[in-house]
């Protein structure tokens, strides 16, 4: 797969809809966001990072020889292990994974902190299987391993089922569980009554479990606990750090161990100092969390090495090499021809490694992309068109990850891209006269360099694109000349409330300003605001715009023709009508934000739908990956929001499957489609498997007609439903799309 094809497809995809609906009037705004768009602002160029490779630490059976490790565990910690091979193929170890297994082995906390796909976790599971082998199994929960999220203690069940459920053994050696709350009421029991040897749990369980009377019988289990696991501790801090302190302190209390022993593991805690001064500042860290001693060196991070050799810049021949690489862009299809490679060594030196005070570590994720990416850097070493730059360095790090180490069996350039995808502020401009306001899309207070004029943020007409300034309309600073009687106040679209000021919109045109005669405006303002005789009813009175002079600081007042002023017309909230094309609405029902958008209101769980369902679009039309690497994973710390998201992704997917259905009973058919047919013609154009629909689907006779006819009551009321304009605001109806028109019998 070509992951930059990939994400080109996923950003054109957003890019499509974010600016669907983005009606923008006034032309030098619309060539600004434009401009804007193509350069990356809201979605800059990606940044690609190597996964380094790590030093060996040897292997399981190594250790077992040293007498570090049970020989129960080599059988056990092997790879690929089946019902057909319970022996699979031997383990080796990084470095950072055996240091960690030989402070356990010494009675010792420890804190792991490397990098991501580092197998942190087998850097204390060895250790706490080692011990159970030694101790004996089913004697009580002899680890507990506590989780900031239930997934991840679900993927660490399927790594532990993977070397204990497959060996030379008729019971598993160890036994362990997950009680993350998500478990069904036969399951908890069984744990309560036979506490398993490693417990997979999180810190609001561990909580309960300390609490619950009827879990007495694993809380007595606890006594021979040895272990306590803290992943990911970069998650614990600021008062619910203090929370799990306090629980750490209550678990030891309560299981009476004075042999427990602390471990933690993280990918990010701390990148400041010297990698000796971080391990002291992760020691006490770590120390303030478990109530135990951490030593620093027992802080253990990761040891990395280098694929390639690693060039300078000043070796004789060497940028007339690299250049000629570059030319090519044919790298080589073996892993010794690319590890020798010259441009293969300097992606390695840009992308992966770098040296800090001696020692290897992660090179900061760059872009390819753009004046300051490395293309640019590698054109200006080789003299090389940057253009061939960018498409020599895709072409490697494709190569490099097809190509395979022989001896980790890992890729040659395990490389990840990480795209940032903003959904936007909205544009900020001057209150100045449209030909020459300062437009931005970067939110601040005044314009660059010139304090006297500030800024203010637009929204725009969702009917015809005219901008207003989104403003509340407030007391004047000290700071103005005298005289001036207010100052507008930048606001979020959405707020409407404010105690000192009054939340509105201010209008400002050159081309179709408000007009001052009584008949102009009685022509411009909505029908329904007069009476049957013609008279602006009462309660319309304080909606008319009125006329204000505005100054480039944003201050306002009521001099007409004062030097610098230009006119304007305020309208407060809700927003009743656009003076520019007259689209009203009517009541006070609906917000402001389904008459008006602003760059950033294309709805984030709308948006990350799109892109999710593209990119899987995408890897079901790529015939080169395997079946089961067709697949998304989507990762969230937040129960609400993902719940909220998969609402939303499964009622999308029903709207679009019944807008299709609809579109294509439709189409091929100029007379279109009566409205008793209609549902007919949408059930036989969707031809759902029985079993989707039906609890029976091997249903006959009147029972299958009855259940027919039942779903195409559904389907003729979610058709009808979804016509109905409303709040999708950002998926507008096949009517609305203008793919669909509705006539009506006998009305003209």
């Amino acid at each position: 797969m070509d992951v930059f094809e990939l994400r080109q497809g996923l950003i054109d995809t957003y890019r499509d809809y974010a600016t669907s609906f983005m009606r923008i009037r006034d032309q030098r705004i619309r060539t600004q966001v434009d401009e804007a768009l193509d350069s990356g602002e809201l979605w800059p160029y990606p940044r690609v990072g190597l996964n380094p490779a790590f030093a060996s630490g040897g292997t399981i059976k190594e250790l077992v020889e040293e007498g570090v490790l049970h020989p129960g565990a080599e059988p056990i910690f092997r790879l690929y292990k089946s019902e057909t091979d319970r022996v699979g193929k031997r383990l080796s170890l990084w470095r950072h994974q055996a240091e960690a297994i030989r402070v356990a082995a010494d009675d010792r906390n420890y804190v792991l902190t490397t990098g991501t796909g580092s197998g942190k976790s087998l850097a204390y599971i060895i250790p706490i299987v080692d011990h159970v082998l030694r101790a004996g199994s089913g004697t009580g929960v002899k680890a507990v391993v506590v989780y900031p999220m239930n997934a991840l203690a679900n993927s660490q069940m399927e790594e532990l089922s993977k070397f204990l459920d497959h060996g030379p053994w008729v019971d598993r050696p160890v036994t362990f569980e997950r009680y993350t709350g998500q478990d069904d009421h036969e399951t908890r029991e069984r744990i309560q009554s036979h506490p398993p040897d490693i417990l997979l749990t999180n810190y609001v369980m561990l909580e309960l479990i300390l609490t619950r009377y009827r879990d007495r019988h694993l809380v007595r289990g606890l006594g021979s606990l040895r272990f306590l696991v803290l992943d990911e501790l970069h998650s614990y801090r600021g008062r619910q750090g203090a929370d799990v302190a306090l629980l750490v302190r209550r678990l030891r209390e309560a299981s009476g161990s004075d042999t427990l022993r602390c471990v933690g593991t993280s990918a990010t805690l701390s990148t400041e100092g010297t990698y000796e001064e971080r391990q002291q500042h992760l020691a006490r860290v770590s120390e303030g969390l478990f109530g135990a001693d951490v030593r620093p060196e027992d802080v253990i991070g990761e040891t990395l090495e280098r694929v390639t050799p690693d060039h300078a810049t000043s070796e004789p021949g060497y940028k007339k090499a690299l250049a000629g690489a570059v030319k090519t862009a044919r790298p080589p299809d073996t892993f010794d021809g690319l590890a020798t490679d010259p441009l293969s060594s300097w992606i390695e030196t840009a992308f992966g490694v770098s040296f800090e005070q001696g020692r290897l570590v992660r090179a900061i994720p760059v872009a390819i992309e753009g004046a300051d990416g490395a293309a640019a850097r590698l054109a200006d070493l080789t003299g090389v068109d940057a253009v061939a730059c960018e498409r020599a360095l895709r072409a490697y790090l494709l190569a490099g990850h097809e190509v395979r180490n022989p001896r980790t069996g890992t890729s040659a350039f395990a490389f990840r891209l990480h795209q940032f995808i903003s959904r936007g502020d909205t544009v900020y401009a001057s209150p100045e006269p449209a030909a020459n306001r300062y437009l931005t899309l970067a939110g601040q207070r005044f314009v660059p360099g010139d304090r006297g004029k500030s800024l203010l943020p637009l929204a725009f007409c969702r009917a015809c694109g005219q901008d207003y300034y989104a403003v509340h309309r407030g007391p004047p600073s000290p700071s103005f000349k005298a005289g001036r009687a207010g100052r507008f106040i930048p606001r979020d679209l959405g707020d409407t409330l404010d105690d000192e000021a009054s939340p509105g919109f201010l209008y400002l045109s050159d081309d179709h300003p408000w007009p001052d005669e009584a008949d102009e405006i009685h022509d411009r303002l909505p029908q329904d605001w007069f009476d049957g005789d013609g008279r602006l009813r009462y309660n319309r009175r304080v909606q008319v715009p009125r006329p204000v002079e505005v100054f480039p600081d944003g201050s306002f007042g009521s001099d007409a023709g004062e030097e610098g002023a230009v006119t304007g017309w305020w309208t407060p909230v809700p927003f009743r009508f656009c003076l520019a094309c007259g689209v009203s609405y009517a009541g006070r029902l609906g917000r402001d934000f389904t008459r008006l958008t602003t760059l950033g209101s294309e709805g984030r769980s709308t948006a990350t739908t799109i892109m999710s369902l593209a990119a899987v679009r995408h890897l079901r039309e790529d015939d080169r990956l395997p079946t089961h690497a067709r697949k998304l994973l989507s990762f969230t710390d937040n129960r609400q929001d993902a719940s909220l998201q998969a609402g939303h992704f499964n009622d999308f997917v029903q709207v679009t499957l019944l807008r299709s259905a609809l579109w294509r009973a439709l189409n091929g058919r100029p007379s279109g489609i009566r409205h008793d047919e209609l549902a007919q013609k949408v059930f036989e154009v969707l031809s759902l498997p029985r079993q989707s629909y039906a609890l029976d689907p091997d249903l006959r006779g009147l029972a299958r007609i009855d259940t027919d006819r039942a779903l195409r009551g559904v389907l003729a009321y979610r058709l009808y439903r979804d016509l109905q304009r409303g709040w999708r605001l950002t998926q507008p109806n096949l009517e609305q799309a203008g793919l669909l028109v509705i006539e009506y019998e006998s009305l003209t």
